[in-house]
Formats: structure tokens, C-alpha cells, sequence
């Protein structure tokens, strides 16, 4: 009975703890960064259904605009072509939050992009080290940045280039290869702690 009643009492905590921390994002978007492979897509997933938010993936909204895939994009119109999609498809999403929302690993790098999450958003940067990422895209041959003789380099490189811009997301988690709901409560006890959020009305 006392086990029954403690589990009872924390549930309780955790709806408490989630409405707070409902009412601190307002109409923001919590917006996921990081490179291919950090688990973006997965852990937004489930950090949505533990908010009870809404879930969007940019990548899916982008492949749905313009009626193709992601390749097919890179493919047919290049990579700037697709930059430039993913940028507008970006601020459409930030504009219906309140939202967890995925974005693609270079998305981030757009300085509009980062400007328009900064005022829309709270971004989190799933930070997951190499191997890891190599052993995740490892899984998947549909990355378009990766279809070369030396995939690896790529990711080192692009990796290199790209952890200082994601140094700027508002928080950091990181991704190991552990439970993804483990990670999402590592998420949602760095939300209820930023000060980003900890100074907005109500909380």
C-alpha cells in the first residue's frame, strides 16, 4: 500500500511538473537540433507524448511541400534549393506552436533559422558523440550527405562544423545509447530548470 501510494504521489508530481512547464513555453515550440543520427525524430516523439504537445517533423513537412523526397530533392535541384525549402517549411512550423518539433541536421546552420527558433522556440541540442552516430546512419542508406566512398569523413567533418553553431540551442542533452525515455526526462528536467523558461509568467 505505502509502494501503491508513493507511485501515486509522483505520478501526481510529474502531471504538476509538465503543466508548469506547459504553462512556461506559452505558444514556443521545444525544437529539437543536432547532427543525423542524434535521435531527433525518435526522442521528439516521445517528448511530445509526455508533454501531451503536438509532434512535427520538418523533414516529413518539407518531403510533403514539395511532393518528393528529401534525395529526390537533393537530386534534381540541389543542396541550396533544399536549404532554402527547409528554412521557409521551418518558420511555417515555428508559427503553430506550442509543439516538440525535429529538425534536419543542417537546419540549424541557417542563421534565419536560428533567429526565427530563437523568438519561437526553446532549442535542444542532442549531443551524441561519433561512433554513436555512425553506428545510428549506419542503418539508413537514404542521407543524401553521406552517399560517398567515405561516409565516416563526412560525418567527422560535418560534425566538426558544425558543433559550435549547435553550441548556441538554448539547452543541451545528451544521446547516448541508453533508453530514449531516459533521455526525455534528462529533457524535461533541463526544461524545468532553464532559466529561459523559469522567467516567464506563471511559473
Amino acid at each position: 500500500m505505502i509502494r501503491i501510494g508513493l507511485q501515486r504521489r509522483a505520478k501526481r508530481m510529474d502531471a504538476a511538473q509538465i503543466e508548469k512547464l506547459r504553462v512556461a513555453l506559452g505558444e514556443r515550440s521545444i525544437v529539437m537540433v543536432g547532427m543525423m543520427g542524434c535521435g531527433k525524430t525518435a526522442i521528439g516523439r516521445r517528448l511530445a507524448q509526455r508533454l501531451g504537445l503536438p509532434f512535427a517533423d520538418a523533414d516529413d513537412e518539407i518531403e510533403k511541400a514539395a511532393g518528393k523526397s528529401i534525395s529526390e530533392i537533393f537530386q534534381d535541384h540541389g543542396e541550396e534549393h533544399f536549404r532554402e525549402g527547409e528554412r521557409k517549411v521551418i518558420a511555417r512550423l515555428l508559427s503553430g506552436g506550442p509543439q516538440v518539433l525535429a529538425t534536419g541536421g543542417g537546419a540549424f546552420m541557417n542563421a534565419q533559422t536560428r533567429d526565427a527558433i530563437r523568438e519561437n522556440g526553446v532549442s535542444v541540442w542532442l549531443k551524441a558523440d561519433l561512433p554513436v552516430l555512425l553506428r545510428r546512419v549506419g542503418r539508413r542508406d537514404s542521407r543524401p550527405l553521406l552517399r560517398g566512398d567515405n561516409p565516416e569523413a563526412v560525418m567527422k567533418r560535418l560534425l566538426k562544423e558544425r558543433s559550435p553553431i549547435y553550441a548556441e540551442a538554448d539547452l543541451v542533452a545528451e544521446s547516448r545509447d541508453e533508453p530514449h525515455d531516459q533521455i526525455v526526462t534528462q529533457i524535461i528536467n533541463l526544461l524545468l530548470k532553464s532559466p529561459i523558461l523559469a522567467a516567464q509568467p506563471g511559473v
